[in-house]
């Protein structure tokens, strides 16, 4: 008789290997068709064939204009391809956060993460200069992002905001008071500078280029994979403290870790693509409920969810107000919204 075992073993083998497919598939559908769309249309069959000639000198036959070319290559597909790294990071922090917290509403942006990357960021554009080179305007986002992180934590110890609900609106206090002084900054700054530092605050992907991409690439796979192997922790976490505790996890040492994580994938993911809220808030909600509560699918559920959605927002952003660009944190705060109303009034 077959095992049994290594049957349903084999099965389910072959379940995931499916599964990952068609969100490959999936994935590199949206990114086709977000290079695609936008003030000049470009036809999917050529936006694959210029990939495919610049991954593959030769390979195909070139029937598309140098223009073509140079929009495919040089300014969508690393727009396209920095919005599902960004997204990414936003809905894997998001999860990871819910979970750490026990609460429903954590988010980077609500809790005042990113708006200390932005503060960071901001006066690394318009005062400090770029002292460190490239590396300026990333570093400067993480410790602002972590500085935010402190100060919500902080605040809410002394507080003695424990619950889930005072946490979240610690956080906004802290993201009004950081906003605040980020806005003295750009009052203080550069004139000439600040049009494009409140674009940039309002969220946008138009100055995505292909050096970009290292960065959030660097930063995202290894916290990604580390979070995502600390997802047993993770549902012990969201069972409550003492549970935790009670398996042998130091509690107050890991949640500080995972904020740390959360802040510097936050910070660097603001300091590439500005403020764009609510992704890190719906993305896990939506995964949760296809995929239930266990955070070994919640976290690459929420990271794959979170791409997809920051590349269909970013094209949507592209093409409603054609040619001029709609700041993607606009798109992303509308429909955010209106979700988090919707998660409101569900909750009892």
């Amino acid at each position: 008789m077959p095992d049994t075992t290594a049957i349903l073993t084999a099965q389910r083998r072959g379940l995931r290997l499916g599964l990952g497919t068609v969100l490959v598939a999936v994935l590199v559908m949206a990114i086709g068709m977000a290079v695609s769309v936008g003030a000049v249309a470009v036809p999917l069959s050529t936006v694959w064939g210029v990939v495919l000639d610049r991954l593959v000198p030769g390979l195909v036959t070139p029937d598309w204009s140098t223009g073509q070319a140079s929009i495919v290559w040089q300014i969508r597909l690393p727009r396209a391809i920095l919005a599902g790294l960004v997204g990414a990071g936003l809905g894997l922090v998001g999860a990871a956060l819910q979970a750490v917290t026990r609460n429903p509403l954590a988010d980077p942006h609500l809790l005042g993460i990113s708006s200390g990357g932005a503060l960071g960021a901001i006066a690394a554009l318009l005062h400090t200069g770029m002292f460190l080179g490239a590396l300026t305007v990333p570093l400067m986002s993480f410790g602002g992002a972590l500085l935010a992180t402190v100060l919500v934590l902080g605040a809410a110890r002394m507080a003695g905001a424990g619950s889930a609900d005072r946490l979240v609106l610690t956080g906004v206090a802290v993201s009004f008071v950081l906003m605040a002084c980020a806005n003295i900054l750009i009052f203080l700054g550069d004139p000439r500078a600040t049009h494009t530092v409140v674009f940039w605050m309002l969220g946008g992907l138009g100055l995505a280029q292909w050096s970009h991409l290292l960065w959030p690439l660097a930063v995202l796979v290894p916290c990604g994979l580390w979070l995502w192997a600390q997802a047993g922790r993770l549902n012990a976490m969201s069972l409550g403290d003492e549970t935790a505790a009670s398996l042998g996890l130091e509690v107050g040492r890991f949640r500080l870790t995972v904020f740390v994580a959360a802040a510097l994938i936050t910070g660097i993911m603001v300091a590439f693509s500005g403020l764009i809220g609510f992704v890190g808030l719906m993305m896990p909600h939506l995964v949760r409920l296809v995929l239930g509560g266990d955070n070994a699918r919640v976290l690459p559920g929420s990271a794959f969810a979170g791409a997809v959605f920051l590349i269909c927002a970013d094209a949507l952003a592209r093409v409603a107000m054609a040619p001029e660009d709609i700041p993607i944190g606009v798109v992303t705060g509308l429909i955010g919204g209106v979700f988090f109303l919707w998660i409101m009034a569900r909750r009892p």
